[in-house]
């Protein structure tokens, strides 16, 4: 009998809420809060993780005890048990889903169901569907197959349900298996003088054939080890030494030094050396900012605060300090940046204030990386960590700062995989249970970011002016620099004035002045690729990818047409399949069609390539980053990748080949997305005191995003853009919800949608809530991706997702506010 109870989250993907579970007195005084714990979960074996102890049980039925505990000590405190309680109820996720992002890989294990041919000789298989005969093939062939493995190699296919009824004759057999955590720590070998060897004496002890190399060898293995106090690596003794394997077998056989082993962690930030720039002096500006953000770290509850800054006018020297404050306290730091800006560059200016005591987290990590940065995160031996949106689900002991710097960034909603949050959420919901303070950074921060930082009364910060990133003026004071100009070109003027080449001729004089006077210009079109669109001249086919329905688009290097949604690829085509025809012709450009033509305007010219073709690897980054701040390019062209705080001073010309990409996708956001972009990239410019120009080349010069990034105005572009968003009543005005359902085949996805459409129609009927509406059921703009077609329905209102609550939306995907609705 029990006297106490646990709830527990079930790692069971799609379970929502949480379960009682009883504490069998054995486990009465090790299961706390926050642990994770091995469970019974219908006729299967699942972890779970401890969200509260009670003494009691409204549960009038059976309660099963806790089985066993995963690991004794509290894997998540009791703030991100409530952070994630927080988003579960406005993301309409499991909570056990928000859990489960706070655990590494490999502690964190979902169970599989083990498949097994049991089938008689004598079982009558004609029956059988096609695919349950590929089923049964399969299991016979190769024997018990995981699920995950079925999963992989049916992966279009409803194979379960196929399973099912031969599960049900016993001619297959199923078995639920949890696997236990897989968790590698990395160990090295070390050796140690035995302690009955006296150290005075090593001269005298026989280490092999005297006069022999073999024994010069140990003996100095002996003296090295003679020296330490601790145990030493074997790779350095053999360094040292000269000596290998075989020397330390023999010494260790004959009992004079000890082998052992050391875990040793797997740090990423390890091969990265500090900036080893000197700590400016601040700003007028920057004394005020600072004034702000210490008052603000100082109170037990503070208000976040928005961090309006200009490229180059030192918000991240406003960060450092916040930082060096909090860690003064003995509490953590997080710094969340996009993943696209994670550059060395960044990790590098906080190695400088905090060597040693820096840990990062991204995709690109290993496994053992991510997991040993975890350990030490949890334990509270990283000050600082930094990382894209993921790490703020690093559980910290004692957490009392976090920075979203770039806040305006897309990236920061995470609504491709279950657990939808967006990172701002998230920060200002563990706030609100540590007293953390939360700064939000950007030049360009969101429209509804910036209306809610003024309708809350959050403090807002403004830095108007840029600073030099070069040396100290006179007494070492820091030396404004103005904003690059920013110049428009028509390029319907230029097409029409007998000018067909992707630069405009103002583009032209200016690139070959840059390379002239030994400086360097950056290109930015935010495509990849040669050509964008690959089609037919006689009969007008369009080569698009099979399993998204978009063009394919042409990359030189590989001669090879790619997908950039799926990365589905294939070789050129050398004739139409519809008409035969060899006429096949590319239209559009990309960062490829770009560099080619800088190459045919500048023969000469040295060019580096960034964007996600030539970024693979961990360090292709630095690389490339690196080659360039050295002058071993003169032009450096790029995606996207460009905007995101690159500080390089011998930049002085910023071509945007095209802004008008993604300007006019028909989405609500699109303008907003434009001037955030152009403006990011224009500020790569003029950020020493050589100065700079940016050139925007464009086919709708008249277009108010354009022309208020050409002035570098922010206020401008917020005005025109809040007037436009209060006209058509979207967010900030209103919230949306956005239902989307994915399927193999259209048909299904459209009844799934139409038949929840009807369902919300008759509760929108009955709801005295007079601002809601429904838009759909359509399919979005990117209407099938990966293979799957999608359809969506958006509900609009002050409160759209109260009518959701008691209605069944398995295989839905939620998204609340979502960034965009394409």
């Amino acid at each position: 009998m029990t006297d106490r109870f646990a709830e527990i989250a079930v790692n069971v993907g799609g379970v929502h809420g949480v379960f009682d579970y009883a504490i069998s007195p054995d486990l009465t005084e090790m299961v706390k809060t926050g642990c994770l714990v091995e469970i019974p979960y219908n006729e299967i074996r699942v972890q779970g993780i401890v969200v509260c102890i009670k003494d009691n049980s409204a549960f009038d039925g059976e309660i099963k005890d806790i089985i066993r505990m995963i690991e004794r000590d509290v894997v998540i405190p009791i703030a991100y048990i409530k952070m994630a309680e927080t988003l579960a109820e406005k993301y309409f996720q499991p909570v056990s889903a928000y859990l489960k992002t706070m655990l590494p890989i490999g502690l964190s294990r979902r169970p599989y169901v083990l498949y097994e041919s049991t089938v008689p000789d004598d079982a009558d298989l004609t029956k059988l569907s096609k695919l349950q005969l590929r089923l049964m093939d399969n299991l016979n062939s190769r024997g018990p197959q995981r699920s995950t493995q079925l999963d992989h190699a049916y992966s279009r296919l409803n194979w379960r349900k196929a399973m099912q009824p031969m599960v049900r004759k016993q001619w297959v057999r199923s078995t639920s298996i949890l696997p236990s955590p897989k968790i590698t720590r990395k160990k090295v070998n070390t050796i140690l003088l035995h302690p009955d060897v006296d150290r005075n004496s090593i001269e005298d002890i026989k280490t092999g054939k005297s006069g022999g190399k073999a024994a010069e060898r140990r003996r100095n293995i002996l003296k090295v080890l003679g020296k330490e106090k601790i145990p030493a690596l074997v790779s350095y003794i053999y360094a040292a030494t000269g000596a290998n394997s075989s020397d330390v077998r023999y010494l260790a056989d004959k009992g004079l030094i000890i082998t052992t082993e050391q875990d040793v962690m797997r740090d990423p930030v390890s091969g990265i050396e500090p900036e080893g720039t000197r700590k400016p002096i601040l700003t007028e500006d920057q004394l005020a900012a600072w004034q702000t953000i210490r008052y603000a770290l100082g109170n037990k509850k503070p208000h976040p605060i928005l961090l309006r800054g200009i490229t180059g006018s030192g918000k991240t020297e406003l960060y450092m300090l916040a930082a060096e404050e909090v860690v003064r306290q003995n509490r953590q730091v997080v710094i969340l940046v996009p993943e696209i800006s994670l550059t060395p560059q960044t990790i590098q200016r906080f190695l400088d204030r905090f060597p040693g005591r820096v840990g990062v987290i991204h995709s690109k990590l290993s496994d053992g990386e991510r997991y040993d940065t975890w350990r030490r995160a949890s334990r509270g031996e990283i000050a600082v960590l930094i990382g894209a949106r993921s790490a703020l689900f690093t559980p910290l002991p004692s957490i009392g700062l976090i920075i979203l710097d770039e806040c305006h960034d897309d990236s920061y909603y995470q609504m491709e995989r279950m657990a939808f949050y967006h990172s701002e959420d998230a920060a200002l919901a563990l706030s609100k249970e540590t007293g953390a303070c939360v700064i939000l950074g950007s030049a360009t921060p969101n429209t509804t970011q910036f209306f809610h930082a003024k309708q809350y009364k959050w403090s807002i910060i403004h830095l108007e002016k840029r600073i030099s990133s070069g040396t100290g003026g006179e007494k070492g004071l820091a030396q404004y620099l103005p904003l690059p100009d920013v110049k428009i070109v028509d390029m319907r003027k230029e097409l029409r004035e007998g000018n067909p080449s992707i630069f405009s001729r103002e583009m032209q004089r200016s690139l070959k002045k840059v390379i002239d006077t030994k400086q360097q210009a950056i290109l930015f079109l935010n495509r990849r690729g040669s050509a964008t669109i690959i089609f037919c001249r006689d009969c007008g086919y369009t080569v698009h990818c099979p399993r998204c329905d978009f063009p394919l688009t042409f990359h030189t290097g590989t001669n090879k047409l790619l997908c950039h949604t799926c990365n589905y690829s294939r070789n050129m085509l050398k004739k139409c399949p519809e008409c035969g025809s060899i006429r096949i012709r590319q239209y559009g450009m990309g960062t490829e069609r770009v560099q080619q033509a800088m190459r045919e305007l500048i023969p000469e010219v040295r060019i580096l390539r960034w964007d996600a073709d030539s970024v693979t690897g961990k360090q292709a980054e630095a690389v490339i980053l690196s080659h360039f701040k050295r002058h071993n390019a003169d032009v450096l062209i790029g995606t996207q990748m460009l905007a995101k705080g690159l500080d390089l001073p011998l930049v002085t010309l910023v071509g945007m080949v095209l802004a008008d990409t993604g300007l006019n996708f028909p989405d609500y956001r699109a303008s907003e997305r434009a001037f955030q972009l152009l403006t990011q990239v224009a500020g790569r410019a003029g950020r020493s005191h050589l100065g700079g120009q940016a050139i925007l080349q464009t086919f709708q010069p008249e277009h108010y995003a354009i022309k208020h990034a050409a002035d570098h105005d922010f206020l401008g572009f917020y005005q025109a853009e809040i007037d436009r968003r209060r006209d058509i009543q979207y967010p900030p005005f209103t919230h949306l919800l956005r239902l989307e359902t994915r399927d193999l085949y259209a048909e299904n996805a459209q009844k799934r949608a139409n038949k929840l459409a009807g369902e919300i129609v008759e509760k929108i009927k009955g709801n005295s809530d007079r601002t809601l509406q429904m838009i759909g059921p359509t399919p979005p703009y990117f209407a099938r991706q990966h293979g799957y077609y999608r359809w969506q329905i958006i509900l609009k209102g002050n409160d759209p997702g109260a009518i959701l609550d008691d209605m069944r939306l398995g295989g839905w995907r939620v998204a609340v506010d979502p960034p965009h609705l394409l």
